[in-house]
């Protein structure tokens, strides 16, 4: 190593698993990137995405330059806005007091209910806490959320109902002390592939026996003891004949019922209906590979349970969350290490933006915002007249879509966010954005919604600033600024507070909520004073080492395993379900069922990767198909193929494959040229307010290439 070389040691800026990497620089240029073998969370193992990745900051694309739209844009026939030159560069203080002056006209002139912002999951919980602060102290509106509502917010509605809390229970590495465990709605060795390795292990090294429910033949389902191929929609009924099992045949634990959990004579009843053959006609699963899922579930000495997207983005997200939580709590594992419940989240800090209050109906740490004294605590830390925040439910991401328009939400702020990719029913949201009256985007690139923006801000990216991400088993790990930010771009929370203050100038609040932070250790400091969880959490403790939350005081060691002894409610409380499933049935029509999700070379809307060299690893979106349905369509490998719902049409190449089951196609949604949710319907689970992502009805037919020329036109034209 020559003497211009250092290491910088940071997070990963991808998936939730929160791998520790080293930052290897010269010449303020990162040119490699590893991990320690002794990092507690890895082990020194990292994925395409962690190790090669990173190459999105030097992106010539990059918008490093606050940017005003030459054109003032009008409601109902806003345009997006690609091209540089329909731009000009402006310098910080004329973006910001442009920004302040609309937003402030637009705040008196129709008060809370027409301002709303988007956090982001990939910006450091300090990023988030002060957003949703500013939002909530300066706009008193609760018109705040992320793509936690897009993912994850039914599994986080459900806990909440049964337990009382919102996170995984347990440590991911704790799989390894797993005997029996279910993986359900999870591509797990692409989506979270360094826990994808841990649960390799479990069962080649430990003897592991392994469950996967999931209606595409996933990798994992390669080490597993049973695959159990359901159809999208049927969780319901297939978990809940699980428990119908384990019931008839006295497998659950009567201790810990009787100890730790109420409502279960009812729930008991409720699942008399759930037969292993009832379930076999609703899901396709045969009934005999149910009774023997609940047999080794039943009989585990330390039974797990971890999902991702496949549970929740339904209609009845919430009731299938709820399906897995009655198995644990009906077997009695959770509260020890080596069980649990544990929601495997998608992005690097989606947990930490959820404990940072970057959601509506919630101050951070899940405390409601109608609540009086949940109110009354945040008005006097944040030096706030009393009365003076807003105790009613905000808006969900969602919600705020639909609601734009006049009497509504008239203007939007999205911290790194992209809806125009992650929203369901896109055309709608498109319709729904042309209805702005100002738009504000706060990002590294101009993805497809920035381009609607009147102002674009220049954020620094992961390694240009100081921080935290909270990762998806609760760990608090630091960020740390690596390199010179590119250009004129700065850090978001740096950005937040520029903004709060002129704010605070034009509204002439009468006393301040305090927006003159030093450094973000000095933004945690405040996040551990009003969330209890964080409060043992300071950039000193966690220097090398993350800490796992809830951290109670400054010598409290942090927590492996939640539930020990008692749950956040008191009693975990089983739920009666009802049998449900799609919300939209294939029929004549539209024959199969589309279901999406996402592949190992790319993350989420492709704001990053599809900026960067992995890009080429995975180049256009492809969809597969069963060749069972392939052949009945005269469908071959690598064809152009027209997929169109109710709702829109996309155009992309063929893969024909038995990784899916008959009737069940899949497209990841990665791609802007070929987006999936200009598929997907936007109807809505009613607890948690989720979108339907994970099934509806689509028809297959041949395209011809020109058409699929066409389409990769858009990646030309547009971002790249």
């Amino acid at each position: 190593m020559s003497l211009s070389d250092r290491v910088v040691s940071t997070t990963c800026p991808f998936c939730g698993v929160g791998c520790n990497l080293q930052l290897h620089i010269q010449d303020d240029f990162i040119y490699r990137v590893t991990s320690p073998f002794d990092s507690v969370v890895n082990h020194g193992n990292l994925c395409v995405k962690g190790r090669f990745g990173y190459d999105f900051i030097y992106n010539q694309n990059r918008i490093t330059t606050p940017l005003i739209r030459r054109t003032p844009q009008k409601p109902g026939k806003r345009t997006q806005a690609f091209d540089l030159s329909e731009w000009r560069e402006a310098t910080w203080d004329e973006a910001l007091d442009l920004i302040a002056d609309r937003l402030t006209e637009i705040y008196q002139r129709d008060g809370s209910r027409a301002m709303a912002a988007y956090c982001c999951a990939k910006a450091t919980n300090e990023d988030n806490y002060l957003m949703e602060k500013l939002f909530r102290a300066l706009f008193r509106t609760n018109h705040i959320d992320h793509c936690t509502r897009l993912c994850h917010a039914a599994s986080v509605v459900a806990l909440q109902m049964a337990v009382g809390s919102s996170a995984m229970s347990n440590t991911a590495a704790e799989v390894i002390q797993n005997d029996v465990f279910i993986v359900t709605g999870s591509n797990t060795a692409e989506n979270h592939p360094i826990i994808a390795l841990q649960m390799k292990a479990a069962v080649q090294k430990h003897g592991a026996k392994l469950i996967v429910v999931d209606p595409r033949r996933v990798e994992m389902a390669n080490y597993a003891t049973l695959w159990l191929p359901e159809k999208p929609g049927s969780d319901i009924a297939v978990f809940s004949a699980m428990a119908h099992v384990i019931l008839k045949e006295k497998l659950y634990n009567q201790e810990f019922i009787d100890q730790r959990t109420e409502n279960f004579a009812e729930f008991a009843a409720s699942m008399e209906k759930f037969t292993p053959e009832h379930a076999e006609i609703v899901s396709g699963v045969d009934r005999n590979l149910i009774i023997e899922a609940a047999r080794l579930y039943g009989n585990a000495r330390n039974g797990a349970i971890y999902w991702s997207l496949g549970i929740p983005e339904h209609s009845h997200g919430t009731a299938n969350a709820l399906a897995l939580i009655n198995l644990a709590l009906l077997t009695g594992n959770i509260g020890r290490p080596g069980t649990g419940l544990n929601p495997l989240r998608g992005q690097n800090n989606v947990q930490g933006a959820s404990d940072m209050g970057a959601m509506p109906w919630h101050y951070p740490g899940y405390q409601r915002v109608d609540d009086e004294q949940n109110a009354r605590k945040f008005e006097q830390a944040w030096h706030i007249e009393p009365g003076g925040l807003n105790r009613t439910l905000g808006l969900t991401t969602t919600e705020i879509v639909s609601s734009i328009g006049p009497g509504g939400v008239r203007s939007l702020y999205i911290m790194g966010e992209n809806p125009m990719m992650s929203e369901p029913n896109l055309n709608h949201t498109r319709h729904k954005l042309e209805q702005l009256e100002f738009l504000v985007a706060q990002d590294i690139f101009i993805n497809e919604s920035g381009a609607f923006a009147d102002v674009f801000l220049p954020a620094a990216s992961w390694a240009e600033k100081d921080g935290t991400f909270t990762n998806t088993d609760r760990r608090v790990q630091r960020v740390r600024q690596a390199i010179q930010a590119r250009g004129q771009s700065r850090a978001d929370w740096q950005i937040v507070c520029d903004l709060a203050r002129r704010l605070e100038t034009r509204l002439k609040r009468s006393t301040s909520a305090g927006w003159n932070y030093q450094n973000p250790a000095e933004v945690m400091r405040e996040i551990g004073s009003v969330v209890p969880e964080y409060r043992g959490i300071t950039y000193e403790r966690i220097e090398n080492l993350g800490i796992q939350t809830p951290t109670w005081d400054e010598n409290h060691p942090g927590t492996p395993y939640l539930f020990a002894e008692t749950f956040p409610r008191g009693r975990g409380k089983f739920h009666p379900l009802e049998d449900a499933g799609m919300a939209e049935m294939p029929d004549e029509d539209y024959p199969l069922i589309l279901t999406t999700g996402r592949v190992l070379e790319h993350w989420h809307g492709g704001t990053l990767t599809r900026h960067s060299w992995l890009d080429d690893l995975f180049p256009e979106a492809l969809m597969e198909i069963h060749p069972a349905d392939a052949a009945h369509l005269k469908i071959n490998a690598g064809n152009a193929v027209r997929v169109t719902s109710r709702r829109g049409s996309i155009v992309l190449r063929a893969i024909v494959t038995q990784k899916t089951t008959p009737g069940v196609v899949f497209i990841p949604f990665h791609f802007a040229e070929a987006a999936a949710n200009l598929l997907t319907q936007d109807i809505l689970d009613p607890q948690a307010k989720i979108p339907e992502y994970k099934a509806c009805a689509v028809r297959v037919t041949p395209a011809d290439e020109s058409e699929l020329t066409n389409a990769q036109d858009y990646q030309v034209r547009g971002r790249y």
